[in-house]
């Protein structure tokens, strides 16, 4: 266990290197990189309740991800799913809003959001199970789908009175949106939801029956086949789960952010996700912690072309350049680790 740490540690600090020394070939500081991005992403209230509404879709996304990677899947087309999540939340609220209650149409939009994501994440999993489509094909191609159906319905059936623009379709009255913090984008119930489903992936995944069986199937399909577990089943849910996840996210992008469809909604929340997913492994706990230093990275960034005339970019470029090195580090260490079992057990 050391030795993993060891190894992990030092791909991290090689990481944080190299992350310097491209900061100072870009013109920078590195420590007024680190300050401006803190400033940038906490100096304010309403940085800070940036950062929170930009952390909810990736608690929510990632939490989803994990029941695809348990179950061995790398389903890309979480962005897809976030979009046709958002698609439906604007068609209830849409359909509804003259004829409901607020609340109620605010609830309907959260549950077929939810759903919507969820018939999107399924339609990968079909693809992927019965078209023998890998899913990372059919997530991708999905993606492509729902963003150029959410561009037509915003410049075809729901543009704006007079004339169609990328900034989306008419935006909903203030009665239609969950309530937030002195008139920001930070709402509590948002963050609740997104808490809730953390606390729920956990349960599940450690604690559950089904989490045993996706474990198994993740493991080797075949073999859990030949258990007699309902392998198509439990991938046909794993998609299930994670694209209601990204279908909740996108409806909460509707409700609480843009407060309309705009082309472009999940704003790549679900690939900044797969990272964090990558980068947690299997480890639920560490959601959390480690999606609000993502959102606080994604939101912070915005600070530099302001303050150190420096690309906003730069921040993509931070977060790969961790994962990849926390990854290579991971994978080094369980290299080691299978070989001194092999020599071991052929000794």
């Amino acid at each position: 266990m050391s030795k993993s740490l060891s190894y992990q540690t030092a791909s991290l600090a090689i990481a944080l290197l190299l992350i310097a020394i491209l900061i100072v070939l870009a013109g920078g500081s590195p420590v007024q990189v680190v300050t401006n991005m803190a400033v940038g992403a906490f100096g304010t209230p309403d940085r800070i309740a940036r950062v929170v509404a930009t952390l909810v879709p990736l608690l929510l996304c990632t939490s989803g991800l994990l029941f695809t990677f348990t179950a061995g899947l790398y389903n890309l087309g979480i962005e897809g799913q976030i979009a046709f999540g958002a698609i439906a939340a604007t068609a209830v609220m849409r359909f509804t809003q003259d004829s409901l209650p607020p609340g109620f149409v605010i609830v309907l939009a959260i549950l077929v959001g939810g759903l919507g994501g969820m018939l999107w994440g399924i339609l990968a999993g079909v693809l992927n199970v019965y078209g023998r489509v890998n899913e990372i094909f059919a997530g991708l191609g999905l993606n492509f789908v729902a963003d150029g159906l959410a561009l037509y319905l915003v410049f075809g059936p729901w543009k704006k009175e007079g004339v169609a623009s990328m900034s989306g379709t008419e935006p909903f009255p203030e009665s239609l949106s969950l309530p937030t913090i002195a008139n920001t984008d930070a709402s509590p119930i948002a963050l609740l939801i997104a808490i809730a489903a953390v606390i729920l992936t956990l349960i599940t995944l450690r604690g559950t029956y089904f989490g045993l069986q996706l474990r198994a199937v993740g493991q080797n399909l075949r073999a859990s086949y030949v258990l007699g577990i309902p392998s198509i089943r439990q991938l046909l849910s794993a998609f299930a789960i994670c694209g209601g996840f990204a279908g909740i996210a996108g409806a909460l992008q509707v409700l609480t952010v843009y407060h309309r469809l705009i082309p472009g909604i999940s704003s790549n929340l679900g690939f900044l996700s797969l990272l964090i997913a990558m980068l947690i492994g299997m480890n639920v706990w560490l959601i959390l912690p480690v999606a609000l230093f993502f959102s606080a990275l994604n939101v912070g960034s915005l600070q530099l072309p302001l303050a150190l005339d420096l690309e906003s970019s730069l921040s993509g470029v931070i977060q790969g350049m961790l994962v990849l090195f926390i990854l290579l580090g991971r994978g080094l260490s369980e290299t080691n680790l299978l070989v001194k079992w092999r020599d071991r057990v052929f000794k």
